[in-house]
């Protein structure tokens, strides 16, 4: 449920399970994919893109009645371009290996639909501060299912987990989990149970009629309230 009392914590938690931008509306697929063979790998993709979702949104979101709405787009690409172009310049200064790990997918984080779904659906119609917790929320809960996927994939396919040999499973990897098939298998069962934890729903009332001989007439709340 929103937070009425708060709506700016509501834009951050909202991106983190109900609307996670991975697990629930699947989107970013590709690096999902591609980038989570590693845990390390998995963080480093979802702070790179959660950095590219804050300053853009801040950006969009401060010219939004600046920009022509006939250039909204070209206009929007060049924005994320510019902060890709400068992650990019910081991972290959300060963290060449994450760098080299990220590869291709790094620059393509221009393309990303999480990134230019979020200008176009809520920075260039939000104000700054809504549009950066929105921009936090998502990319916290990008990173988190990142981080998670790449966990599983590296602990089960490759018996190590950020640098540490896991004991058993590091002599006895089942390496399906670090090719393709088993990434889209661990995303896929990811997936169902976000969905199931998502969609679970309260358990329902049931309809009595008389409390006499009832087995739950001592703890029943109906008969409570008659006496």
């Amino acid at each position: 449920m929103a937070d009425k009392k708060n709506p700016l914590l509501n834009e951050i938690t909202k991106g983190i399970i109900k609307e996670n931008p991975t697990l629930i509306m699947l989107l970013g697929m590709c690096p999902t994919l591609a980038v989570t063979t590693q845990a390390a790998n998995g963080i480093g993709m979802g702070l790179a893109t959660t950095f590219v979702l804050l300053g853009s949104n801040i950006v969009i979101s401060a010219l939004r009645k600046v920009i022509p709405d006939k250039v909204r787009i070209p206009a929007f690409i060049v924005i994320i371009a510019s902060f890709v172009t400068l992650i990019g310049f910081l991972l290959e200064g300060f963290m060449p290996s994450l760098y080299e790990s990220l590869g291709i997918y790094l620059t393509l984080i221009t393309v990303n639909c999480i990134i230019f779904g979020r200008a176009e659906m809520f920075a260039s119609k939000n104000g700054v501060l809504a549009s950066a917790c929105d921009a936090i929320g998502m990319g916290i809960g990008f990173t988190l299912a990142l981080f998670l996927m790449g966990s599983i994939r590296e602990i089960i396919g490759a018996g190590q987990w950020m640098g540490m040999n896991i004991p058993v499973l590091h002599d006895n990897p089942m390496l399906i989990f670090i090719m393709p098939a088993g990434g889209f298998f661990t995303l896929g069962v990811i997936i169902a149970m976000v969905n199931k934890l998502a969609n679970r729903k309260p358990p329902l009332e049931i309809e009595c009629g008389s409390c006499d001989n009832c087995p739950m007439s001592g703890k029943c709340e109906k008969k409570e309230a008659e006496v």
